[in-house]
């Protein structure tokens, strides 16, 4: 009930206006890039847009990260495709109205000042720095007549609005609903048995359950689960918040994928963590042969990254990433913690800067991190792993979080600060730097499952709360029976 129409992305609006630009929007993991793919082949085999559009451009903006120099749209559209500049040249001034750019990951985009200060783009062979080509094109300065699909992490959406040409719609990804769980389960356990055994554990688990709702996350669970039914070990243990499953999964694949590598683990969590550092701070995605051999010491044989050829003009380069861009945060996270004192309260203080701007580049990071500093995942850090976590580390973050409650006691975006106290998941805590916060207003907030979920937990920690304000049209019966068990707690609500 939840999914995509996507024949009807483009359609009128109530007013009978047509948008030029689409925005699909969602967290980490939701499938925005998935549905993308979708979408070129659906294309490429006439059974979408057939008539609507003559071409599509499948842009990626960690791909244009890594493009060097000046280039033009054309030249930029060539690094994409097949077709010669001569070719794209000829297409792009015959018919722009026929012609769909989908660019993908926008909020892995590297912005510089360039974007803003640079006189007016407006021809496909003018040449500029390949990002500021791009915003060219998003700002209708280029190939106005074009339509435009764009997918961003929900974080960036503002700055996309800012740039983008009108008129624009807005479609939120919302991950798998109950039923496209259940598909998704019995699709990866192919066994009806194992299926229907996997499935049940998780539906008597209800924050399990929940966490299943992000694709990438059902994924690792399944993965997960599978192992642990081939060890016969407890199926659920141990998962309760994002980070926690993170960390379990990454010790399965430890002890029984990581064998043959020369690195010792502590040692190889520690290189994989500066190198997601690196990329993160540098806004990579993408990330070199040189500086991936100077980290690691054997990546190619490394299950968390991928090796991949990256298109130059005249050659190919050899590329690697993370598996996801939500395992390069995780890493970047636990190499955080793991630094010594003084190191790291410098890197965290810089990671909790970062995510009083906008857009939070480094949010993510820094709810890993708090959950990193969970007791019960500190401590299985310590046994299987060996990495210690300094406690002054938990009582920077512990600190900050209480400050930062206070400031944003009547804050209209409440529901990131939920999800750093769920992952921390310490009651007591939780409990304490709530004490202040009377009212909870998520007025204008899109509500998903697994906000609802940190919302319950963290107001059943409370006594009492004032006022719960949450006005919306997603609230569906399902979100409101997952908070059910907490409104009691507030005086009152609206």
């Amino acid at each position: 009930e939840e999914s995509i129409h996507l024949n009807s992305l483009f359609n009128p609006d109530g007013h009978g206006i047509s948008p030029s630009a689409v925005i699909l929007q969602g967290n980490s993991g939701n499938g925005k890039t998935l549905t993308v793919q979708k979408i070129m082949l659906d294309w490429a085999s006439n059974q979408l847009y057939k008539e609507r559009f003559d071409i599509v451009f499948h842009l990626k903006c960690k791909e244009i990260n890594r493009i060097p120099g000046k280039k033009s749209l054309v030249e930029i559209l060539s690094y994409s495709c097949s077709l010669t500049s001569d070719e794209i040249s000829q297409i792009l001034q015959q018919s722009p109205e026929k012609v769909l750019f989908i660019i993908d990951g926008f909020d892995e985009l590297k912005l510089t000042q360039d974007i803003y200060y640079m006189s007016p783009h407006t021809d496909v062979i003018q040449k500029a720095p390949a990002e500021v080509t791009l915003c060219a094109l998003l700002r209708g300065h280029i190939l106005a007549e074009s339509f435009l699909l764009v997918t961003t992490r929900s974080t960036a959406t503002d700055k996309l609005s800012e740039l983008l040409k009108g008129p624009k719609h807005f479609t939120e990804i919302m991950g798998f609903s109950e039923k496209g769980v259940e598909e998704y389960f019995q699709k990866f356990f192919q066994n009806d048995e194992l299926f229907r055994r996997a499935y049940t554990f998780v539906k008597t688990n209800e924050n399990l359950f929940t966490t299943c709702s992000i694709p990438v996350i059902c994924w690792i669970i399944c993965t997960t689960i599978k192992e642990r039914f081939r060890i016969g070990a407890d199926v659920t243990s141990g998962l309760e918040t994002t980070t926690s499953i993170y960390v379990d999964f990454v010790s399965t694949l430890l002890e029984h994928h990581c064998q043959g590598l020369s690195q010792s683990v502590p040692n190889l969590l520690r290189s994989l963590g500066q190198l997601a550092e690196r990329g993160m701070l540098e806004q990579q995605v993408l990330l070199d042969e040189r500086a991936v051999y100077e980290t690691i010491s054997d990546p190619a044989g490394n299950p968390f990254l991928c090796k991949f050829l990256f298109k130059r003009k005249i050659c190919q380069e050899t590329m690697f990433s993370f598996m996801h861009l939500s395992f390069q945060e995780f890493f970047t996270a636990l190499y955080y913690v793991l630094l010594d004192k003084e190191e790291s309260q410098k890197k965290l203080s810089l990671c909790i800067d970062s995510c009083c701007i906008s857009p939070p580049r480094l949010a993510a990071v820094l709810q890993f991190a708090f959950g990193l500093l969970n007791k019960d995942v500190r401590r299985t850090l310590r046994k299987k792993h060996g990495l210690f976590v300094h406690p002054n580390t938990q009582a920077l973050f512990k600190e900050w979080i209480r400050k930062k409650l206070k400031e944003y006691m009547y804050a209209d975006k409440p529901i990131f600060f939920l999800h750093l106290l769920y992952e921390l998941h310490e009651e007591d805590f939780v409990k304490e730097a709530m004490e202040g916060w009377n009212k909870i207003d998520a007025y204008g907030a899109f509500l998903r499952r697994t906000d609802c979920w940190a919302l319950l937990y963290c107001s059943q920690c409370c006594q009492c709360i004032k006022e719960l304000f949450i006005t919306q049209s997603n609230l569906t019966s399902e979100k409101l029976m997952m908070i059910l068990p907490a409104l009691h707690k507030f005086k009152k609500l609206t």
